[in-house]
């Protein structure tokens, strides 16, 4: 049986709970094939209320029988047996609902849909019911002092009056979940069964006709080269017409129209001479003799810009501009002069000059690093890869040591702390400078193509660790956690652990982390000690 079907039969059964149409209950109750645990106690209280014991009974014990758990099924059970004088089988349901309450002193089960809640100190009044008919009332004075001493609410003068019955050896009425308490279904899912269209009902959205209610569809209009305008054309433009006079409705359909009013044709004319038309957002009827074409000013304006939709570009790729002739190449404009804006032909296609030496630009990424620098005769634009990237113009005889002060002074580092790499033509290691500390070696050495690119790297001593080895970064690497060594392409790493294969433990600008073996690259095997 579908869920839905049973929601509503369920939700049906405790309407009639509420109208106290207890037959009516329980036949919609019969037509659910595969009843819950919920159901059957909602079953048992309409037989109560019918005087149905036996029946209130069968359907407690199937209540049960699906859910073994529910204390509150069996205090109502234990109730019913103690109206059938089954005393015995009613102290042993009380039992049972005491540790189902599982240490509680109240259960409430209006989150199942029970709007009941069940006290401690019930079950203990109807223990002590179950012991005054089986004539042990020390046994049932001792249960009702007990309840005097629970914590529960809602006792009210219960209690006191069921003692001074039980001083009297009067035998108690047990207590019942009150007539019409029945678990209901949860109120967000019966609303869930009323259908919804979630859709709606088609509407005009956009028309041309003001307060249109037309249905249908409007002709597809031709495209004009290049832009798609979506104005009406010539023939849809002729049904708009005016009318000549004023009309008076005199019939059912007709519309009353003021003479000189704009109206559009919605129809064609039949055989009585009249014509559906729209005004006002209106449509009736009007006579063919009162219309007129409407005159429509159109403003001719030559040489205008397309302004409608552009149409898919054609399969021929735009072709490439041509270059300019030598003899046209704009001339060199010296640096003191200011520089007219490159224009696309001359930025991309322009060719060097034939003689003279070639001039190198290097540009500066940061404040320090100042204004783009153009070599001069006789030097070289040495570009240093810092935390920033700077340019220097540097003579050709400038020996190792002297570059590195000329850089420390830009950084505003100590020439000692630094440290600097070059790449060799087709490699992408970076290697230290040959011989740095060593005079005789210039930086014409380390010329390609009239600049020299270098990496600079602030050292700082690692104490009380020994260093294996020495590596230099390939590659820039992110650290992915808080164990991980961030460094960048060309630092030195000071290797202290080999922790696997495929992971080494660094020092790098005052950091400790590990990090992949892959991303450096080992300069020598040997090893230093601090």
């Amino acid at each position: 049986m579908p869920y839905t079907e049973l929601l509503r039969l369920w939700n049906e059964s405790v309407q009639a709970v509420d109208a106290k149409d207890w037959e009516g209950a329980l036949a919609k109750l019969q037509q659910i094939p595969e009843q819950t645990s919920r159901t059957h106690f909602n079953a048992a209280s309409a037989h109560l209320a019918l005087g149905q014991l036996d029946m209130a009974l069968r359907c407690l014990d199937l209540t049960i029988a699906k859910d073994e758990r529910l204390a509150v099924a069996f205090f109502q059970r234990a109730a019913v047996m103690l109206q059938m004088d089954r005393s015995e089988e009613a102290l042993s349901d009380c039992i049972w609902a005491q540790e189902h309450m599982r240490g509680n002193a109240v259960i409430d089960y209006r989150q199942l849909g029970l709007r009941y809640k069940l006290y401690y100190w019930q079950i203990l009044y109807n223990t002590a019911a179950a012991y005054c008919r089986m004539g042990q009332w020390e046994s049932a004075m001792d249960k009702l002092v007990s309840a005097t001493q629970d914590r529960g609410q809602g006792r009210g003068g219960n209690i006191e009056v069921a003692l001074k019955s039980v001083e009297r050896r009067e035998v108690l009425d047990p207590l019942l979940v009150p007539v019409g308490s029945v678990f209901r279904p949860r109120k967000q899912e019966i609303e869930q069964l009323h259908q919804r269209d979630f859709l709606g009902k088609a509407k005009v959205i956009s028309s041309m006709i003001p307060n249109d209610d037309f249905g249908g569809f409007e002709p597809l209009r031709q495209q004009k080269p290049g832009f798609y305008e979506p104005k009406t054309d010539g023939v849809q433009e002729s049904r708009y017409m005016r009318v000549r006079a004023p009309y008076m409705a005199r019939g059912p359909g007709q519309l009353t129209v003021p003479g000189g009013s704009m109206v559009f044709l919605f129809g064609e004319e039949d055989r009585d001479g009249m014509i559906n038309v729209i005004h006002d957002g209106k449509r009736g009827l009007l006579p063919v003799s009162l219309l007129e074409p409407a005159k429509v000013k159109k403003s001719k304006k030559e040489n205008r810009v397309p302004s409608g939709i552009p149409l898919p570009p054609e399969d021929k790729p735009p072709s490439r501009p041509e270059t300019l002739p030598r003899s046209m190449v704009p001339p060199q404009v010296s640096p003191s002069t200011e520089t007219p804006c490159p224009s696309y032909n001359n930025a991309t296609h322009t060719k060097p000059p034939a003689s003279g030496p070639p001039r190198y630009t290097a540009n500066a990424a940061s404040n320090k690093a100042g204004s783009p620098q153009r070599a001069e005769e006789g030097s070289l634009v040495v570009k240093v890869h810092y935390t920033y990237n700077l340019a220097l113009s540097i003579p050709l005889d400038t020996p190792y040591h002297k570059l590195k002060e000329r850089i420390a002074e830009k950084v505003g580092q100590s020439a000692s702390q630094l440290r600097l790499r070059h790449k060799q033509s087709g490699s992408r290691v970076l290697l230290p400078l040959p011989g740095e500390e060593e005079s005789g070696h210039t930086v014409q050495e380390l010329a390609q193509a009239g600049r020299v690119t270098l990496w600079c790297q602030r050292e700082d001593p690692l104490a009380n660790r020994t260093i294996l080895y020495q590596m230099v970064a390939l590659y820039d690497y992110a650290a992915e956690g808080p164990e991980d060594l961030e460094f960048s392409e060309g630092d030195t790493i000071d290797i202290l652990t080999e922790v696997n294969q495929e992971w080494l433990e660094g020092h790098c600008a005052g950091n400790i982390g590990i990090f992949p073996s892959s991303f450096a690259y080992k300069e020598n095997k040997s090893i230093i000690q601090d």
